[in-house]
């Protein structure tokens, strides 16, 4: 045998645009506003059940703290994000995601040229081509 096809990952990044910049806020913005909003009813649901069974409240407090924490979690992260993104300079590449590429290697091929593939885009239109 001499040669072998291989689904290989290609990193896809962007390069970032006013329109991109203003999407991933707006994104953030979303996810943060989400979150909020979770967090709000999960605290009307613990103070409801609270006041049904006020002789439960730790127990009451403790379930709903595992509900609290990731949704906090997530909250903070998109403010995090939409801070970076708001500070970073137009023309940064941001990693967006992997996809795959078929390649067909030979005897002798390098295999990590094969591996190191990236795809640059800019308002979704590929602009480069990186190996």
């Amino acid at each position: 045998m001499d040669s072998i096809k291989m689904i290989v990952p290609v990193t896809v990044k962007a390069k970032l645009t006013e329109k991109l910049r203003a999407r991933l806020v707006d994104e953030a913005v979303k996810v943060a506003e989400q979150m909020t909003l979770e967090l709000k009813q999960i605290e009307i649901d613990m103070q409801r059940e609270i006041d049904k069974s006020p002789q439960h409240e730790p127990q009451i407090r403790n379930f709903f703290a595992k509900e609290i924490a990731p949704r906090q979690g997530r909250l903070e992260e998109a403010r995090r994000r939409k801070e970076t993104f708001e500070k970073l300079a137009l023309g940064a590449e941001i990693i967006q995601g992997t996809t795959e590429r078929q390649v067909e290697l030979k005897v002798g091929d390098n295999l990590r040229e094969a591996m190191n593939v990236e795809l640059l885009v800019e308002d979704d239109k590929i602009i480069a081509i990186r190996g």
